[in-house]
Order: structure tokens, then sequence, then C-alpha cells
């Protein structure tokens, strides 16, 4: 049930947490709810009010999770929650350290910890879910409270049936069904030393290269920092080379290499099986009515396509997946 870990793949950097490109969203990856689902949480977290970002999220969630009763088990909140464990205990210290919540050990098995609520912990969540409601109407707010209200819905598919009574809120719901598709697409590409974002570079490069790396940002509509993290990442594994581009010997231009084609054909097929995943999920009709409401809370700040015409006739449509 894990989709968030401070291990391998690892949690998101913060060049990844501010990747795209404000008001560009590139027609050919539309397709794919999980590029669909990074973009809106992209979109909220630009928005956030707050320092903590994911912690305050973090934060949140175990609070609202702790109201109704007492938790007997760390470790099974951390899993019913999708919070990997030791990110998990650095979240209880937090609100421990607060007086938010009251830690002690569970006497029918010593190895776990007893989770309460405190009384400045209730004060704190109740606060919490009226700025929760505030916010989440203005980020909704091209949408008909019955259009949230399905949103939310098909959100909570997303996330592990364990998880979806304790998760609410349309912002906290983007937050965790996008750490569980980012999860998900990863495992597919367990062991490769792949991810399912590294899909989008190979595959444009693979139809357009050999182009230089601010062609490449500009055409997934990611920042020019963004770009370099991913090509630093694939040149080491020796999929991506850098050579001159030969319309301008003073820069350099991206292109495949063997190993880079053969290994666009894995992650090609982890994205198809995400796809397929995220289909099942939703259930008929679902994959179609969640990307209308994405696209629509997009809607505002989407200044059209970015590379759809080079790609027209090129093959495959790129998506950077998850």
């Amino acid at each position: 049930m894990r989709y968030e870990s401070d291990e391998e793949p690892g949690p998101e950097t913060g060049t990844e947490r501010t990747a795209e490109v404000p008001g560009v969203l590139p027609d050919s990856l539309t397709g794919f709810i999980g590029y669909l689902l990074r973009r809106v949480y992209a979109q909220f977290s630009a928005t956030a009010t707050g320092d903590g970002g994911d912690s305050d999220s973090r934060d949140f969630l175990v609070l609202d999770a702790l109201t109704g009763r007492d938790w007997e088990s760390q470790l099974d909140l951390a899993e019913r929650l999708g919070i990997n464990r030791t990110i998990m205990v650095g979240v209880i210290d937090r609100l421990e350290a607060r007086g938010e919540v009251r830690r002690t050990r569970n006497p029918g098995n010593r190895r776990q910890y007893v989770l309460s609520l405190t009384g400045r912990g209730r004060e704190a969540v109740e606060a919490s879910r009226r700025a929760v409601a505030e916010r989440d109407a203005r980020l909704t707010a091209v949408l008909t409270d019955a259009e949230t209200a399905r949103l939310d819905e098909l959100l909570g598919r997303l996330l592990p049936e364990s998880a979806q009574p304790l998760v609410r809120g349309t912002e906290y719901l983007v937050a965790q069904a996008h750490h569980r598709l980012r999860r998900l697409g990863d495992d597919k590409l367990a062991g490769t030393g792949l991810r399912v974002r590294h899909y989008g570079p190979l595959s444009a490069l693979d139809v357009l290269g050999p182009i230089a790396q601010q062609r490449l940002a500009d055409l997934l509509a990611i920042t020019g920092p963004a770009a370099s993290q991913l090509v630093d990442e694939l040149v080491a594994l020796s999929l991506v080379r850098r050579g001159r581009d030969p319309h301008d010997r003073r820069r350099y231009a991206l292109e495949l290499t063997d190993p880079g084609r053969a290994q666009l054909g894995v992650v090609a097929r982890a994205v198809a099986g995400l796809a397929a995943d995220v289909s099942a999920l939703l259930g008929p009709g679902g994959e179609a009515e969640l990307r209308s409401l994405l696209l629509r809370l997009l809607a505002p700040t989407h200044s059209g396509p970015a590379f759809a015409e080079d790609t027209a006739s090129a093959g495959p449509s790129v998506s950077a997946g998850g």
C-alpha cells in the first residue's frame, strides 16, 4: 500500500515539484490522467499560503484521522494514509512537539505506539478544516459544487481502499492521488533505474532529436532546471548523449543512444500499464470524466499546445507521465 517513500525511487525533489511552466499545457500530453493530475497538483502547490508544503498536508491528514478515535498502531495509520513509515515518524515527532498529538506505548504491544489527539490538537484540526474548506473552494472555483463532489469521488478511487475514508478535501485528494500514481508507475520500472517521468524526454528525443536542451524543455513545458535534471539522469544511464547541434556548433544537441531507444520501449510499456490501472480504478466512463474535470481546473492557465504540431505526423504522443 505504500506509494510515497524516502527510499528508492524517493520523494520528489524541489526541482520536480516546480518543474511545470505555468500557463503552458502541451495538448499532446493531456490524454494521460497521471500527467494532468501532476499539473493540477503543481498548480495547487504553487498557490499554497503556508511554507510547509507536503508537510502541512500530512500534518492535517494525521490530525483529521485522529479526531474520531485513538490509533493503536502508528504503522497501521501510516499504511492507511499511504505515508512512508519513516516520514510518518517525522510527522508524529512534529505534531507531538507542538503538543497536538500524544504518543504512548501500546499496553497490548510494547513495540507499538498509541496515537491520541490532545485538546490543542482538536483546536488545530478544527481551524485547519475551516482553512481547508476555504482553500478548496478557491482552488475549485471553476467547478460547480456537484462537479467538485464528483471530482473528489473519482480522485478517491485512485487511493487504496483503506485510505479513502481518511482523506478529505480536494487539495489533499489531488496530492495523495498524484503520489500514488507516481509510486505505481515507478514500481513498474523497479530495478531498471528508470522512472515514468523519463518517458516524456525519451519519446520527444526519439521523435524529434537531436534537439537543444532548451527546446526539449519547451516541448515538455517544464523549466530549464527540471529539463537539466532529467537529461543528467538519462545521460548517466547512457540513454541520452550530448552532441554538437548541427544547426549551431556552439550549442549541444541531445539525442537518444541505441540503449535509449531500447529502454524507451520498457518505459512505454510501464506508462501503458499505469494508464490501464488508472482506467480500471476509475471504472467505466470515469477516466474521461476525470480528465474533463482536471482540464477544467487547468483551463484558466492553459495557453495552448506546446508541440502538438511537431508530433502530429511523427508517431505516438509523448507523455511526461506522473
